[in-house]
């Protein structure tokens, strides 16, 4: 394998943003992207620290890239995060004049994410049984983006808030002398 592979394999973030990518034959699952290839380049990328880090995030112009120098210089990703779980801190860089510059967050300690027409932060709180720092997202008038198993969790409730609306309305009818099943 040449040395190229191993470093891009290396550099791979723990998630990213591409706006548009070419579609996959029907049944074929994409297990790698390329860039410009298989359409866009990212727009952005996060990386998760954890505690074995090793220094993957320097500046250095030599083989092997980190992934910072990577990023910046050869793909110039234009939005870079950085997210340290373990502390609840958040760093979002965007690329200004080749440069990735840190960006402040807002007044909610949020960060707008344009591309995305979304805020970016740090929440705390429960999924999948487990008490952390999560990273989050928000809309633009400042509502929490639920997921997938909070969206279950609220439909569970409002189900189950339907089914003792109508039990209480068949009970206040029968006992009105009406019988709901003939209505």
């Amino acid at each position: 394998m040449p040395p190229s592979a191993t470093k891009l394999s290396s550099t791979a973030p723990d998630w990213v943003y591409v706006p548009s990518v070419h579609p996959l034959p029907s049944g074929e699952i994409r297990r790698s992207y390329t860039p410009h290839t298989q359409g866009d380049k990212p727009a952005l990328v996060m990386e998760f620290i954890s505690a074995t880090e090793g220094g993957e995030y320097s500046i250095n112009p030599h083989y092997t890239y980190g992934k910072w120098y990577f990023y910046e210089q050869i793909l110039r990703i234009p939005i870079y995060v950085i997210f340290h779980p373990q502390i609840a801190v958040l760093e979002v860089y965007f690329l200004v004049e080749g440069k990735y510059k840190q960006q402040s967050p807002d007044e909610n300690g949020r960060f707008w994410i344009e591309a995305l027409g979304l805020f970016l932060g740090v929440w705390m709180g429960r999924k999948a049984e487990l008490e952390s720092y999560w990273l989050r997202w928000w809309d633009k008038s400042g509502n929490l983006l639920f997921w997938g198993s909070e969206l279950l969790e609220q439909e569970r409730q409002r189900a189950q808030q339907a089914e003792q609306k109508a039990a209480r309305l068949a009970q206040r009818l029968r006992e009105m002398g009406i019988n709901p099943e003939e209505l």
